[in-house]
This record gives structure tokens, C-alpha cells and sequence, in this order.
């Protein structure tokens, strides 16, 4: 694996499921500690790195409102679903020594900065890692576009999407055995062939401002630190 990181600031983007581990609920406490681990091993590169996290292992905001919450009220319980999962993050980070802050783009002061972005720049100038929580603060979003807009506001050379596959394929790997992992792509092909790796707002946002996406498999040990390295893995979007 090489040492040397082609990228100087990144925002990488957690589904709030991958803090699940095995379970169907909440938070494994020792999944996180791994996640943080890998997030340190980038880190210690020098590399500038903010995160924008999830909260589907908690409450998805549309998934609640299928089940007769408002959708408006499921969203809100979302963005509060990711604070929890940004707190457990950065405990996690500041128990082996990264400094870390947790900005949400609601206010709960009493937990964390609200996010101002020149903030948020200085905090990565000063090497903490800074997790953004609460979503874009706005229901109707997903994260993925609060990592979209985060990602085009700290002015980052990549954004990184882990997932629980190894990149985008043709379809669904587990519904179609016929389906091929596809390396490269523009955002065009991306919109066009419908593949929904991230909502189309979160596509669009980085092509009008040539982010690249970086769609990879957060299962595999190391792999967030291949990817910041260069290595060939997963699916680059650009």
C-alpha cells in the first residue's frame, strides 16, 4: 500500500448503517472503534479530512413517515439520529488521539458547534477531523447531498462514499447475478443511467463543480486509506 496521499482534503461519507456492525439497530461500539482506527491511519497521512454521517441505523425520516409520521417530523428525528452517530464517531476518533469536532446544521450548542464553514476550514487547517451532523438542517435532503454541499463548501479535492459493495454497478449485484462493476464514469452516465449511488441533487452539485466521487467498499480493511492513496478500488465518478 503506498504512503503517499494524492488527495490533501477529503469528505467522506458514512451511512449511519455502517455503524451497525452485525446488528439491526443502533450502534456496535466496536465497529465504530474500527471505523475510527481506519479514519486515523488517513489522518496520519497529513490529510485534511471531514465526514458527514448517517443516521439510517437509527430512523430514516422517509421510512417514518411511510409508517404515518409526518415527513417533515421523521426528517427532523433523521438529522437528530446523525448527531448521535457524529458523537459516537468523534468518541471514538478522540480515544486514540485525533482531535475532532462535531458540527450539526441544526443548533444544539450543548453538544456541538454549530457549522459555520470558515469554522469548519480552520478546524481541518488546524488537522482536526470534523464530522458534520444534522444534514444539510433542511427536511427533503439526504445526507448524501449534505455531503454534496459540505464537500463543495470546504472546497475538498474528493468525496468519498462508502458503501457495503465495491463500487457502482451495471444493477443491484444481489438482485442480478448478470450485473458488472463499472470502474469509471461521468456524472452524465451516472444521471442518465438512472444508478442511484447518491440521490441526483448530490451528483449534479459535484459535476457543476468538478468534485469527484469515489463510490468503494468500507468492508474491506484499509480500503479508505487505498483510495485516499490512489489506489484503483471502486468506482470514480468525474
Amino acid at each position: 500500500m503506498s504512503d503517499a496521499a494524492v488527495y490533501d482534503r477529503i469528505l467522506l461519507k458514512l451511512s449511519g448503517e455502517a455503524l451497525m456492525g452485525a446488528q439491526s439497530f443502533g450502534i456496535d461500539e466496536a465497529v465504530v472503534a474500527r471505523l475510527g482506527e481506519e479514519i486515523k491511519t488517513v489522518h496520519d497521512l497529513g490529510v485534511d479530512v471531514a465526514i458527514v454521517i448517517g443516521g439510517g441505523n437509527i430512523i430514516r425520516g422517509l421510512a417514518a413517515s411511510h409508517k404515518g409520521i409526518d415527513r417533515v417530523t421523521g426528517d427532523h428525528m433523521g438529522m437528530l439520529g446523525t448527531v448521535i452517530n457524529a458523537l459516537a464517531l468523534q468518541d471514538a476518533l478522540e480515544k486514540i488521539g485525533v482531535p475532532t469536532r462535531v458540527q450539526t446544521a441544526i443548533t444544539i450548542r450543548e453538544v456541538a458547534e454549530p457549522f459555520i464553514r470558515r469554522r469548519a476550514i480552520r478546524h481541518l487547517e488546524k488537522g482536526r477531523v470534523v464530522i458534520f451532523g444534522a444534514g444539510t438542517g433542511n427536511p427533503y435532503f439526504t445526507t448524501d447531498s449534505a455531503a454534496a454541499l459540505r464537500a463543495n463548501e470546504i472546497h475538498v479535492d474528493a468525496l468519498l462514499k462508502a458503501t457495503n459493495v465495491d463500487g457502482i454497478y451495471t444493477a443491484d449485484p444481489q438482485k442480478d447475478p448478470a450485473a458488472t462493476k463499472l470502474t469509471e464514469l461521468s456524472y452524465q452516465d451516472v444521471l442518465a443511467r438512472d444508478l442511484r449511488i447518491m440521490d441526483t441533487a448530490a451528483i449534479s452539485l459535484c459535476r457543476d463543480n468538478d468534485i469527484p466521487i469515489v463510490v468503494f467498499d468500507l468492508g474491506g480493511a484499509g480500503n479508505i486509506r487505498r483510495v485516499v492513496c490512489g489506489e484503483k478500488i471502486g468506482t470514480t465518478v468525474s
